[in-house]
């Protein structure tokens, strides 16, 4: 374990807060919005598994251990980046940077969500949703957070991965198997995530600089940035139509597929055209719509 999980940090920590401000620094820590995404995924995948509704039980036990194993992951993130979050405008007050918890105590709970997460998958899912699930946390932790983001401007495309492995885990809590679809699905994520994260680095590139954390927007040109851009949204978009004949989807989802790839592309070419922090704060609120929409598409094309 890397020496700066073990440091000595002051008693005082968070002895100036009040118990609804310590319980909400933990909720904080699992970072909920990126959770709400990855449910989005996950969900209208057991759709398309189940080839229509699947049993409430099986949704809510599988969302319920997903959001234990993400949240759990976020959270050693967060003790891992609490220097370079302390520099930064968008994270500098998150709980650790405050004093909220110790690391110590972030980590320890970190540790116990994502024990409970492989277990209550096992015990509840089956054995390969519960591996994967913490396959992702893994690699989310010890090829990104640790190895990843400080080095190379490949962070955020190979580190993408890990927040694709939901896909997986809706088709194998399911199936209890894998097979070409959330392949498809996790390649759709994989190729989405390039294009959502930039868009929202461009906004704060000075605060990566300031951190030293080579993100794309932060080490070239936003020119640059933007073509990047419009290469893995060209991808994403091929990938989102391979899945139609692949999955056995019908109209509903390959019109949606279309319509939303237009409007994805033609707001990515914009940023390409102008890159401004306006348009790229555009690209990326979209790029969330674009997801909840397009998934949303898979599971009225299975129920109608």
């Amino acid at each position: 374990m890397p020496a700066r999980f073990a440091e000595s940090f002051s008693p005082s920590v968070g002895t100036n807060f009040s118990t609804l401000e310590k319980v909400s620094g933990y909720v904080a820590l699992t970072k909920p919005r990126i959770i709400e995404l990855l449910l989005v995924i996950t969900v209208p995948t057991m759709f398309v598994a189940e080839r229509g509704a699947p049993s409430v039980w099986l949704v809510v036990a599988t969302v319920a251990g997903g959001t234990l194993a993400a949240g759990g992951a976020n959270a050693v993130n967060m003790v891992v980046d609490r220097d370079i979050d302390a520099l930064m405008e968008r994270t500098m007050h998150r709980p650790l940077v405050r004093g909220v918890m110790s690391p110590r105590s972030a980590l320890i709970f970190a540790v116990l969500l994502e024990v409970a997460a492989f277990a209550w998958l096992f015990c509840t899912v089956n054995l390969l949703s519960a591996v994967l699930a913490i396959s992702a946390t893994f690699f989310y932790v010890f090829v990104y957070t640790l190895w990843l983001k400080r080095t190379t401007t490949q962070n955020i495309v190979i580190g993408g991965a890990a927040g694709a492995v939901p896909a997986l885990v809706g088709w194998a809590a399911v199936t209890n198997s894998l097979a070409w679809p959330p392949v498809i699905l996790f390649l759709m994520i994989f190729f989405w995530t390039p294009p959502h994260f930039w868009a929202l680095a461009i906004r704060y590139r000075d605060d990566y600089q300031a951190a030293a954390v080579p993100m794309l927007p932060s080490v070239v040109s936003l020119e640059e940035t933007a073509r990047k851009m419009a290469l893995y949204t060209l991808v994403l978009v091929a990938f989102t139509v391979l899945f139609a004949p692949v999955a056995d989807m019908g109209a509903v989802y390959l019109v949606s597929a279309l319509v939303l790839g237009a409007v994805f592309g033609a707001m990515v070419e914009a940023v390409r055209r102008h890159p401004t922090e306006r348009a790229a704060m555009r690209l990326f609120s979209f790029s969330i719509t674009y997801v909840t929409l397009l998934f949303g598409a898979m599971v009225v094309d299975v129920l109608v």
